[in-house]
């Protein structure tokens, strides 16, 4: 009788280890998150901003001039598919006047984006342009639409990347905002 030599058992030994990692990384994709993003903005202050006002071009406003209630900032472009998707969720939740809703309107046209806003609805309270897409990257942002929940303080508390759903906003962002403000009141 021979003893066994180790060699043999190499084979065997590489398609265990490789049957490990195909079973981990079957595992890890069944995280339902793994696509978020996180941002590094979360807990500190936004970036200050200067835009002009969509509606009044001429007029500008700062992130200051938001300061003293939470808000809720919506990037999006009358160009980006998925916030067509979205529109109906956002204008939904801003009727509950929950939060004030600023528009983010990232790198458009302004007169695309008015005749959108006129197609489907106004949902927000202000939408500030940011036409060169500059105060865009100082927030971080690299695609529409995305969402920020800002504090009282100009502090970012909560960021999505992608389209809002019903179930995202009372799932996560009502939450949030719960826990930054939790007077429901009507959006000053």
């Amino acid at each position: 009788m021979s003893k066994p030599n180790a060699a043999r058992f190499l084979p065997l030994a590489i398609f265990a280890a490789l049957a490990l990692l195909l079973a981990a990384g079957v595992w890890l994709s069944r995280n339902p998150d793994r696509e978020a993003l996180p941002s590094p903005l979360i807990d500190k202050p936004a970036p200050a901003f200067a835009l002009p006002v969509l509606h009044e071009p001429g007029r500008t406003v700062t992130l200051a001039d938001f300061r003293g209630a939470p808000f809720v900032l919506n990037v999006w472009g009358s160009w980006c598919p998925s916030c067509r998707d979205e529109h109906p969720v956002l204008t939904r939740f801003a009727e509950t006047k929950r939060v004030r809703m600023v528009g983010f309107n990232w790198k458009d046209d302004r007169e695309d984006a008015l005749r959108w806003l006129g197609q489907f609805g106004n949902p927000y309270w202000l939408v500030v342009a940011d036409v060169e897409g500059k105060a865009a990257i100082d927030w971080g942002i690299y695609g529409a639409p995305e969402t920020f929940l800002v504090d009282a303080n100009g502090v970012i508390r909560w960021k999505h990347v992608g389209p809002l759903t019903d179930a995202l906003i009372q799932g996560e962002l009502v939450p949030a905002l719960d826990a930054i403000d939790p007077q429901p009141g009507a959006a000053r």
